[in-house]
């Protein structure tokens, strides 16, 4: 049966398939609920019309209505499909927990206590993930930002939280060695993943959605997903050689696919990927390892901070502090490099 009604707000999506083909995907309004069924199904509009009772029955008065608010915003809206995903399933917990609390919790005389009562909450789930639990603070923290922009609420007892969980990347540095060890014992329709985060020194998330239209033979031509940057990143001749190889037999739009011809899930590909790094006896380095090797690669043949961020997409800030707190700290590259431009100083003849 095909229901005709008239439906405002909503938000339509058409996605690219890995076959060549494209989708078209419904949502109750632009970030809001993917909406199930059909365009006139039943489903479709029984989906339609719990998405928008659930946006309408928000109470006043407390914070289930900032937190709704932002949902709804453009500001939300605008993040990428996988940050949204994640959002979401933190701010489920946020709602659960503190969705009732009124609206007068974020005043400033109950600031004080308010922070204490979301800090106890962090302390909670750091107990079964500190960097889960950091996560979560900081959407906690984006929803209070947002509600005090917009003066929903007084403060922001989220502010300058610090976190729990600090990352030690300092041996995680793909060698050369690692690199030859994946390549002769990984399966081959991982290889030319390797070679694009070595690279480009992009995300998994954006190699996995490159297509062959983003190549021209010289550059590759990209929108980062969680920045929205628009790089254009030079093709270096090992990887040009690997592509060119690649297109000539390529069996669809995007660059990166299983061993079957079919679309990577993130999830799918990580698992492969861990799989063929167990293979080839590679511990402790993951996909995403590969970004931060190849900045320290960069400044290893001499790039500037600069020169990097431009390449990468990295803000000046990250870059430095990838090469200052987690990874040259303990490139034996640098310090011989350093005691050989010594070497070559001390052996010039005085003026």
């Amino acid at each position: 049966m095909v229901i005709r009604i008239e439906m405002k707000g909503i938000h339509r999506v058409r996605k690219a398939l890995a076959n060549g083909k494209t989708a078209t995907y419904f949502y109750a309004w632009r970030g809001g609920p993917r909406l199930e069924g059909k365009p006139g199904t039943a489903d479709f509009k029984a989906s339609y019309d719990r998405a928008i009772a659930s946006r309408q029955a928000v109470p006043s008065g407390n914070f289930f209505s900032v937190i709704s608010a932002y949902k709804a915003s453009g500001e939300f809206s605008k993040l990428a499909a996988r940050t949204r995903a994640d959002y979401l399933r933190h701010i489920a917990g946020i709602e659960a927990k503190f969705g009732t609390m009124p609206l007068s919790g974020f005043s400033e005389a109950n600031k004080r206590v308010t922070r204490g009562v979301f800090k106890s909450w962090r302390d909670d789930l750091a107990t079964k993930s500190m960097r889960q639990a950091d996560y979560a603070w900081s959407v906690l923290g984006r929803i209070c930002s947002w509600g005090l922009d917009r003066g929903r609420v007084a403060t922001n007892p989220c502010e300058r939280g610090g976190r729990l969980y600090e990352s030690e990347r300092n041996d995680n540095v793909w060698t050369d060695a690692d690199e030859a060890r994946f390549i002769a014992k990984a399966p081959k329709h991982l290889h030319l993943a390797l070679l694009l985060a070595v690279w480009t020194g992009q995300r998994q998330g954006d190699l996995l959605r490159l297509t062959w239209s983003n190549y021209d033979g010289t550059n590759i031509r990209l929108r980062q997903g969680k920045t929205g940057k628009r790089l254009v990143v030079p093709v270096g001749a090992p990887l040009k050689s690997a592509l060119d190889a690649e297109a000539s037999r390529k069996r669809g739009a995007l660059m990166l696919l299983t061993r079957d011809g079919e679309r990577w899930t993130e999830d799918g590909f990580r698992s492969s990927w861990a799989k063929a790094c167990a293979k080839a006896g590679i511990e402790g380095l993951t996909f995403h390892d590969l970004r931060g090797s190849a900045v320290t690669r960069l400044a290893l043949a001499g790039a500037t901070v600069p020169e990097i961020a431009t390449f990468t997409g990295h803000s000046l800030r990250d870059v430095e502090s990838i090469l200052d707190s987690h990874y040259l700290s303990r490139d034996q590259g640098l310090a011989a490099s350093a005691i050989r431009k010594l070497e070559r100083r001390g052996e010039q003849p005085e003026p």
